[in-house]
């Protein structure tokens, strides 16, 4: 696998990325770069974690492929009404570069090795959830709490917890959900345990954010029920280009898909107290993982492998 990262690596130096069926296609033409960022001290192909407490305690997590983050508490008076979905960064380098990025204070630029030009604002972005009751999303606010598991260098590992957030009036429900992004995916893997002040079963709704681009535009979705898969190509947002997005969940929990005015959703029968397992995917078109139309993601996104078997509780202390 080090190996084969280190040629993509090669490969893009010399204008040729390997495509998601191992061909080769020209490399993108990329944005202007703003401002290079100091190139680090180890290239070493890695999956990182990190808390980022000068930003408003944002949480970063990437392999060689991809890149994300979700939203701390402390932004939440910074910038209301910050939520807590999940953000997709895109990447054109194998090594760590999201926290270099984020430290410029400038992420939405292009420094040479990625770029975050997806916005999440309120919506699901790439993969959040929310309890759907009464023809409506119930979100919760940014994560209160983390813990990492395990930071590199094959594994991001954490974990983290939200409030109590209201569904309708009269109930109340919490959540622990963990990410495990492994090297060599475009997918997060992640466990949601939720809980409820009533019994009784809950409807989530796991969603991707419809106009998350520059180009504020829907983007194109593809649904595959029988299969478990949401697959999103958005639309070109000038020289940063596209994202794609999708997730990947047991179809056996499957009550149904749905549109609100801000994501696509699946919905999926849960019981309180009881893990369940999804998986959530992003991709830059003019990333390294040379995936560049929306053929090619649906294809990759149909391929890669899911286990929805819960893990064990992550050990305390």
């Amino acid at each position: 696998m080090k190996h084969l990262l280190l040629s993509a690596a090669v490969l893009m130096a010399a204008g040729v990325v390997p495509n998601a069926a191992g061909a080769q296609d020209a490399a993108p033409v990329m944005p202007a770069i703003t401002r290079a960022l100091t190139p680090p001290a180890d290239k070493t192909p890695r999956a990182a974690v990190e808390l980022a407490p000068y930003r408003y305690d944002d949480i970063l997590w990437e392999n060689d492929r991809t890149a994300h983050r979700i939203y701390g508490r402390a932004l939440e008076a910074y910038e209301p009404p910050s939520g807590s979905g999940i953000d997709a960064w895109g990447k054109n380098v194998p090594w760590e570069f999201a926290e270099r990025q984020l430290k410029t204070g400038d992420q939405h630029g292009f420094h040479g090795e990625g770029v975050d030009f997806y916005n999440v604002g309120t919506a699901r972005g790439a993969g959040g959830l929310g309890i759907w009751f009464d023809n409506k999303l119930w979100t919760s606010r940014n994560y209160r709490s983390y813990r990492i598991l395990k930071n590199g260098p094959d594994v991001a590992d954490f974990e983290v917890t939200y409030a109590p957030w209201p569904v309708d009036v009269d109930r109340k429900v919490w959540e622990t959900r963990r990410f495990t992004l492994p090297l060599g995916t475009q997918f997060t893997r992640l466990v949601s345990t939720l809980s409820s002040d009533k019994p009784g079963e809950l409807i989530v709704g796991v969603g991707i954010g419809k106009r998350t681009t520059l180009a504020d535009k829907d983007g194109e979705l593809t649904v595959d029920k029988a299969h478990g898969i949401l697959s999103w190509w958005g639309p070109e947002s000038g020289d940063h280009g596209r994202m794609g997005i999708a997730i990947k969940v047991d179809p056996a929990m499957i009550v149904d898909v749905k549109s609100d005015a801000d994501n696509q959703l699946v919905l999926l029968r849960v019981q309180p107290g009881k893990p369940f397992v999804y998986y959530s995917g992003s991709v830059w078109d003019k990333g390294i993982a040379g995936i560049r139309t929306r053929a090619a993601w649906d294809a990759y996104v149909a391929a890669a492998p899911v286990d929805f078997t819960p893990p064990p509780a992550a050990p305390r202390g």
